[in-house]
């Protein structure tokens, strides 16, 4: 996707979260990688990968996509 169709779309979809927990968590996300340099991992990764990176990091802080302890516990009690 270019880069200008890119921009537009993360534009509208900020402005679709009314949440202000998750966009303090995407704020935060965008400041911290806006600011580091690639390390030899992550410039060894395609573009593709370090996107799907970004974004499982993004969704493992949003509790719609969380699956409580209890849960895991009891589907995963025969091997603890």
């Amino acid at each position: 996707m270019e880069t200008t169709k890119l921009k537009m779309n993360f534009h509208q979809l900020i402005d679709s979260i009314d949440n202000d927990r998750i966009l303090a968590k995407f704020f935060g996300l965008m400041e911290k990688s806006k600011d580091l340099t690639d390390g030899r991992l992550w410039s060894r990764l395609t573009k593709e990968e370090q996107e799907e990176l970004l974004l499982s990091e993004m969704e493992s802080n949003n509790p719609k996509y969380l699956i409580s302890q209890k849960i895991i516990q009891k589907k995963h009690s025969k091997w603890l």
